[in-house]
């Protein structure tokens, strides 16, 4: 069952633009935003944000994060394709590294946004990493007649 949860894992990851990325403050506040995000080969997760957005601002508080990637496709009532990760995120602060992966971000997106000059110093916008840490997939149980789904770790090899 785990190399068929990590089949569907990988292919969400490749059809879905859009990651949901939970985060929180100091405090514990909660705070989740919607964002277009590429991957590597060891799938990493990467995205362009305003260094002043909240979310950017929670990961700089403690680089912890949540993602959601869901199939945003019309299935059935009580069906749902989704990648649970647990992450940590950076923000990226090497000109060479953020020129490797704005290509990725760039073809993910649709859009430019140049060169690293434009996400370090005073620019207003970084460019973030996330390292994932635990993965799972939901799947189906019954429990006493009643429906539940359960979230299964899976892990994710190189593409």
């Amino acid at each position: 069952m785990d190399s068929q949860l990590t089949k569907k894992a990988k292919a969400i990851i490749e059809k879905i633009i859009y990651i949901t990325l939970a985060t929180s403050s100091k405090d514990g506040d909660p705070w989740n935003t919607p964002l277009v995000a590429a991957y590597d080969n060891n799938y990493n997760f990467y995205w362009r944000s305003g260094k002043d957005s909240m979310h950017s601002r929670n990961i700089n508080a403690n680089g912890k994060a949540f993602i959601v990637i869901y199939n945003t496709e019309p299935l059935q009532w009580g069906e749902r394709d989704a990648v649970y990760i647990k992450a940590t995120v950076t923000e990226l602060s090497d000109e060479n590294e953020i020129n490797n992966v704005l290509p990725l971000i760039d073809k993910r997106s649709g859009k430019t946004f140049g060169k690293a000059e434009n996400f370090l110093n005073d620019a207003p916008r970084r460019v973030y990493k996330a390292v994932i840490k635990k993965v799972w997939m939901n799947v189906d149980r019954e429990v006493d007649g009643h429906f539940v789904d359960k979230r299964v770790e899976i892990k994710l090899s190189l593409r």
